[in-house]
């Protein structure tokens, strides 16, 4: 959540609205902003950290461990219509990268706005591609991945 609010800005120009969801009580939300992540980030989340005491939210994005009362680390971007486009859990010992996830709220947008499509590893301002019949059986004429350095 740190590494998240570190970048809200960002988010936030892309139009992004954040919220933190956990099965934690709203006390202990508040504890944590206080004495850890306030301390990560000058003045703590700046966005909404929601209480899922019971699961049911988990439960209903498929993250909610009943077995230990917690939801598994997530997220998800979630258009504007509602509909996910995207989620991504991950066991505790590894961490999210921001920065994939702005990139792909990145990709997301510009391919709701123009309809084209993000081959893999795409980055802003590189290489998008044209569905059309014309493109089937002949993306390889117009786009090769590239090779890790």
């Amino acid at each position: 959540m740190g590494a998240v609010a570190a970048r809200h800005d960002e988010l936030k120009e892309l139009g992004v609205q954040v919220f933190s969801i956990s099965t934690d009580s709203q006390f202990s939300h508040k504890i944590w902003q206080e004495e850890e992540l306030s301390r990560m980030v000058d003045g703590g989340v700046p966005f909404p950290m929601l209480s899922d005491q019971g699961g049911r939210i988990g439960s209903a994005y498929g993250v909610y461990n009943e077995d230990a009362g917690v939801n598994i680390r997530g997220r998800f971007i979630i258009d504007p219509d509602g509909i996910i486009q995207a989620m991504e859990v991950l066991t505790p010992p590894v961490g999210r990268n921001v920065g994939e996830l702005i990139r792909q709220i990145k990709a997301f947008q510009h391919t709701r706005k123009t309809g084209e499509v993000m081959p893999s590893e795409w980055q802003p301002g590189k290489q998008t591609l044209k569905p059309s019949p014309e493109l089937v059986g002949k993306v390889w004429q117009v786009w090769k991945p590239e090779k890790a350095s």
